[in-house]
């Protein structure tokens, strides 16, 4: 008999191959062409009628086939999801970190509830921004912020550009503004 946490390890994949098997016999069923088939024979209204060749279509997908293969399929979900669930009603761990016991005799159930905590935590601490590592970085424990040394930037003031404007027909004229902003600083940034 399977361990409870290879069933765990197996489950997530059964569910994923049974819900897509569902959907494709569910796609099938969807499209009437492929499950009526026809065969049609011509006859000419009297002796000097035109003679017209058979046509034939093949059915394309058989109804018992299709709920054959979605009931392996799904058959296959509920032995490994009851399997699970029978296991889970008297399997019980600790949870211990650094050798240390936070919560004893924990069921399954719980313990898994716990384990998608624990990823989504991880997951929201992973994006948490970060201070720039190309900044020196002092704590200010009057505000509780982090800080960088102060950037001394010299800015000149805005200028309107002077260009010599001709007037052009409507429908071209430019609708923008000129100006022209100039910055002093070591980075190229404003």
């Amino acid at each position: 008999m399977a361990k409870l946490n290879q069933i765990i390890a197996v489950e997530k994949g059964v569910k994923s191959k049974s819900l897509q098997d569902i959907t494709a016999a569910h796609h099938k069923v969807q499209k009437p062409a492929l499950l009526a088939g026809i065969s049609r024979t011509y006859q000419p209204k009297d002796e000097e009628g035109e003679q017209l060749p058979p046509e034939s279509t093949r059915v394309q997908v058989q109804g018992e086939d299709v709920l054959r293969e979605m009931g392996a399929s799904l058959t296959r979900l509920f032995d490994v999801t009851a399997t699970k669930d029978w296991a889970n009603c008297q399997a019980r761990a600790d949870v211990t970190v650094d050798g240390r016991t936070i919560v004893a005799d924990v069921p399954v159930s719980y313990l898994l509830f716990l384990e998608k905590q624990l990823t989504d935590l991880h997951t929201f601490v992973k994006k948490l921004p970060t201070l720039d590592a190309a900044e020196s970085w002092s704590h200010d424990p009057s505000t509780d912020w982090w800080k960088t040394d102060p950037v001394r930037t010299i800015r000149t003031k805005k200028v309107p550009a002077t260009t010599s404007r001709r007037r052009r027909p409507r429908s071209t004229r430019r609708r923008s503004r000129c100006t022209t902003r100039t910055y002093r600083s070591g980075t190229g940034r404003p």
